[in-house]
């Protein structure tokens, strides 16, 4: 046989194996509802009703940790489903694998894409060996899948392999990664999805308080008005900011190193094998990605992946600080700002009758705080790799699957359960701008900054309106005043008549 020509365990064709009811004599007795799998280490009785084999058996013994299966992670699975139907499409095109084998392989592939069989990808999403765990947990279930609809018993690796077969021409150490950016990708786009729809209910907020005066806070004191509208505005704008910046994130997904297998040189792979992978993969995901130019370089850096958590990150930061504004803006109702309103989701104490806290972002600001941390972990996982392999891209899946599921429902209950549902305080709003010395900073070029200090001074020891003073004091007359204090003006949005000319103070 030559290099490129398939075999078997048995050195047999589909066509001269027998019978799937024709077992090995050497098999021993098995506990009722197993059946016996080998790997190097030995036999492992392995659950007769289960896709999964003696690898991921051993998984599950070795790494007892998270109580979290990786099928949390449905887009993962999917991803993994597709970088292993898009191999055997390769294979049998550079004659690596028959025809008949790969149409196996890539039937069962498709039942998992479409959502079938998710509850057999059971290793935990913290695991040890580099994503070993996970990959042969897919090559196991499809393998197995694929057998018995084709007529075989599970376990029948003499017919089809998970090593020989379903993992021809490849390694963990580029498949893994390759199913990690193709999920990526997917998580971010309902992530981006999530994201617009937010900033449409900033927006629509922003168009609804356009007229409400305020006044806006520098350090936590009064500073000159603004409109309520402007502020929801300003929130509506940074996250069009997020969703771009997060948009360019995926150039960092798409440079892959599937055809790289063990380290990057390719070994065990036909020349023509990595271009016909991706390919097929492009087709399959509707992904648009390309072999890295460095297979070497690709295998062993994990510094997209840095990059991308640290755009996540900066998205979580920055949606965290509008929540912390929510939260202030709200506050009271009747001793704080007390300025908006959020929607009351659920009473706030066992002990105070009547207390309604602002849960919905409390608990945004909490996921942003797990990005940050997740962030953290990412960063040390890429610096702690060692020469040709990254052993740590697991925690790194892990982490970054969770910060975009996690950020994405938060998204979604922050827009329907909190923003949709705001309401403005307007008398009270209108009363504190009425009251604030602030709007005298509008008529300092009329008055001089001196007289305008002057009468803050008073207004702050008095509590008198700044308008009534400035009358008083015979320094501009009541139709000026309240023409330069009109909302419009104070807020920056100017009148469809034009400013007031500004005089030259002598």
């Amino acid at each position: 046989m030559s290099a490129r020509t398939e075999t078997t365990n048995a050195e047999l064709t589909i066509e001269d194996t027998t019978s799937p009811q024709d077992l090995s004599a050497d098999v021993p007795a098995v506990t009722p509802g197993f059946r016996i799998e080998r790997d190097s280490l030995g036999r492992v009785e392995v659950p007769a009703d289960a896709y999964w084999g003696v690898h991921t058996k051993r998984a599950l013994e070795n790494f007892p940790i998270a109580k979290r299966p990786i099928s949390v992670y449905p887009d993962f699975v999917v991803a993994l489903a597709s970088v292993k139907q898009a191999c055997a499409r390769a294979n049998a095109e550079v004659g690596a694998l028959s025809q008949k084998r790969a149409d196996w392989i890539d039937a069962a592939c498709q039942e998992i894409i479409e959502g079938k069989h998710h509850d057999q990808f059971v290793v935990g999403v913290m695991q040890g060996g580099a994503g070993t765990s996970t990959n042969m947990n897919a090559n196991e279930v499809i393998c197995n899948l694929a057998l018995e609809n084709a007529g075989y018993g599970r376990g029948r690796y003499d017919i089809l392999s998970p090593i020989d077969h379903v993992n021809r021409s490849q390694s963990t150490n580029d498949t893994y990664p390759t199913a990690i950016k193709i999920a990526l990708a997917f998580f971010l786009k309902h992530l981006l999805r999530e994201l617009k729809a937010l900033q449409g209910s900033f927006s629509v907020k922003a168009d609804e308080f356009e007229q409400i005066l305020k006044v806006g806070r520098t350090q936590m004191q009064d500073a000159v008005p603004m409109t309520l509208g402007q502020e929801f505005h300003g929130f509506a704008t940074t996250l069009g900011e997020d969703y771009d910046r997060l948009t360019e994130t995926i150039w960092l997904l798409a440079e892959v190193n599937l055809g790289a297998t063990a380290i990057g040189t390719g070994i065990t792979a036909d020349p023509g094998y990595a271009a016909a992978a991706i390919r097929h993969l492009n087709l399959i995901t509707g992904l648009k990605l390309e072999a890295a130019p460095d297979l070497i370089e690709s295998t062993s850096d994990a510094g997209s992946f840095m990059s991308f958590s640290g755009n996540l990150k900066r998205s979580a930061i920055k949606l965290s600080k509008i929540c912390n504004d929510l939260r202030l803006l709200s506050s009271g109702p009747q001793a704080g700002f007390g300025e908006i309103n959020l929607p009351p989701r659920q009473a706030g104490s066992s002990i105070m009758p009547g207390k309604v806290n602002p849960v919905i972002p409390e608990v945004v600001n909490q996921v942003a705080f797990a990005v940050a941390g997740a962030d953290v972990t990412v960063t040390m996982a890429a610096e702690g790799g060692q020469l040709q392999l990254n052993a740590f891209e697991p925690v790194i899946a892990h982490y970054l699957f969770q910060s975009l599921t996690w950020m994405t429902q938060a998204m979604w209950t922050l827009r329907v359960n909190c923003i949709d549902g705001i309401t403005a305080n307007e008398d009270r709003l209108a009363a504190m701008v009425g009251s604030s010395v602030g709007v005298i900073t509008a008529l300092i070029p009329h008055i001089g900054y001196a007289a305008a200090a002057a009468l803050a001074q008073t207004a702050l020891l008095t509590g008198r309106n700044v308008s009534d003073l400035v009358v008083e004091a015979n320094l501009m007359t009541r139709e000026d005043v309240m023409r330069e204090l009109e909302p419009a003006r104070l807020s920056g949005m100017r009148p469809d008549t034009g400013t007031s000319s500004i005089p030259i103070i002598e």
